[in-house]
């Protein structure tokens, strides 16, 4: 069933181009939710801007040359304008159309808003070890 989606909207970041994508973004279009593409020169800019908050303006890279970018070297699925129950309907979709599991998923708040994408990564990723860690640790007791 294919439900109006409003406001809801993801960031996607992929540094590699896969069919895995295709499939995601087949997904997103079946749910009616809006997909923006963060591109690798987009990572200092703010969540909240790409997000298209308004009160988040975009901030220039000038003084950073493309080759001095940071990179990301990992997925990225960020959700904004969602209910509890339309990410578990998102990631519950993304399973049965056999999407390979995206490791690093965030939701838009007013605390990440201001951050920049790059920075909102390092945080995730960041919880992701831990969270792995842990479940190592578990698994041996």
């Amino acid at each position: 069933m294919i439900r109006k989606a409003g406001h809801e909207l993801v960031l996607y970041y992929n540094p590699e181009v896969s069919s895995k994508v295709m499939k995601l973004k087949g997904v997103l279009v079946r749910m009616g939710v809006r997909i923006r593409n963060v591109a690798p020169e987009q990572v200092l800019q703010p969540v909240g801007t790409l997000a298209g908050i308004s009160g988040y303006e975009r901030t220039e890279n000038g003084a950073v040359p493309e080759t001095e970018l940071p990179v990301i070297p990992d997925e990225m699925l960020v959700m904004h304008g969602f209910t509890g129950r339309r990410i578990d309907e998102l990631l519950l979709g993304l399973r049965k159309a056999g999407v390979p599991k995206v490791e690093l998923k965030a939701v838009v708040t007013e605390s990440n808003a201001g951050w920049t994408f790059y920075h909102l990564y390092e945080e995730i990723k960041e919880e992701h070890q831990r969270m792995t860690q842990t479940e190592k640790e578990q698994g041996k007791a």
